[in-house]
């Protein structure tokens, strides 16, 4: 009898649109996502923000567009980032025309809330015009009134038919690089409204819990519901919805992807939560440790560990490892075997220097293996093999 791995995800097929450079659904990486909090019209503010988040890896970052000023503002701003912007609109189509003209990537609006047929032509040709991807973005909170009579609450039915209506809006204009989110603050709501939608179209799917709330809360929240969506192979971009800080967001989202082991970015830090039978203060070296390898961007994986009873193990499926042992003296560990012993020295500062070198010798062979591909004629690479 086979067996399916337990480890293996299976992403619903999907198909492919366009945020700018970043391709979201088919078989793209899922992207990550956050949301700028200063004023759109703070330029200043709000290129820094964006260059914080581009800091932390963010892939889209999307900013309010409320008025005039702010889609003034908005041409500024994204002359001055890297990363694709999403303009944040509701219902004033001509915000949608004016961030598409702008220079926004992505227009995040629902086209049954603008008005009449001829305000959805417009800003689906505005979009077309500018290379503009859309969003249809459905909340529960924020349900069709027809809706709510008809199912009597919030639903994931009814959210599901609030996104395709929407959707078949655009359809109908012959547009279809759009991607859709159905999310709710309640987890089992947003979940199954996602599960539905998922089983109802094809189109890419923007994932999260809105209003999570703070950062410890809102991880929780966003990463049961999250977590069984992707496990599930449901989403194709993610936003985690916190009251914290942005930046925090999107550790976050790179956080819960490396868990599931759908994407790998940085150190993934493998960690005891320590008792008494710790050699060293795994806590607070945890701590630090995570702080002074933020900036490494190469995915390797360290385990620390404050004693022996799980430290070889762990050692074993770890890049580096790290465990306690008596007389302040610990043994370090490289792919997976006993390398050598550190005693009296700095625990932190030791295993940064290691991390950092692994990083640069992954990079040094990455960066070989690419100049030796383009270097290598095309007709004298090996042909594909065909079953």
């Amino acid at each position: 009898m086979s067996v399916r791995p337990y480890r293996d995800i299976y992403r619903r097929k999907s198909r492919q649109v366009r945020v700018g450079a970043v391709a979201v659904g088919g078989d793209a990486m899922i992207s990550v996502q956050s949301m700028t909090t200063t004023l759109t019209t703070d330029v200043k503010a709000t290129i820094e923000q964006i260059h914080a988040l581009e800091g932390a890896g963010v892939d889209i970052v999307r900013v309010s567009c409320p008025d005039a000023d702010s889609n003034r503002a908005l041409r500024e701003i994204v002359r001055e980032v890297t990363v694709p912007i999403v303009a944040d609109i509701h219902f004033h189509y001509k915000r949608a025309i004016e961030a598409a003209e702008a220079g926004a990537a992505c227009l995040r609006i629902n086209p049954g809330n603008i008005g009449a047929r001829e305000r959805v032509r417009a800003v689906v040709q505005a979009a077309k015009d500018n290379g503009c991807s859309m969003r249809i973005g459905v909340n529960a909170g924020s349900l069709e009134r027809d809706l709510l009579e008809k199912y009597g609450e919030p639903c994931p039915e009814a959210m599901v038919e609030s996104a395709l209506n929407h959707a078949r809006i655009l359809e109908d204009e012959d547009f279809f690089e759009f991607k859709i989110s159905c999310k709710a603050s309640d987890v089992f709501l947003a979940v199954a409204a996602y599960q539905g939608l998922a089983e109802a179209c094809d189109y890419p799917l923007h994932i999260g819990i809105t209003e999570a709330g703070g950062l410890r809360s809102g991880t929780i929240k966003s990463s049961i519901g999250m977590g069984s969506l992707l496990w599930a192979g449901i989403g194709d971009t993610l936003r985690v919805s916190l009251s914290a800080d942005p930046v925090e967001e999107v550790k976050v989202g790179f956080d819960l992807l490396k868990a599931l082991n759908l994407r790998h970015r940085g150190v993934n830090v493998i960690a005891c939560p320590s008792c008494a039978r710790q050699q060293f203060e795994v806590i607070k070296t945890v701590e630090v440790l995570e702080q002074r390898l933020a900036h490494i961007l190469t995915p390797i994986t360290v385990s620390v560990i404050g004693c022996v009873v799980n430290g070889p193990g762990e050692a074993r499926e770890t890049d580096i490892g790290f465990t306690g042992g008596g007389n302040d003296t610990h043994q370090v560990y490289i792919a997976g075997l006993p390398d050598h012993r550190l005693k009296n020295q700095d625990i932190v500062d030791h295993l940064v220097e290691l991390v950092e070198r692994k990083a640069a010798e992954i990079e040094a062979a990455k960066a070989q293996t690419e100049s030796e591909a383009e270097e290598t004629p095309q007709d004298a690479q090996p042909a594909a093999a065909t079953s």
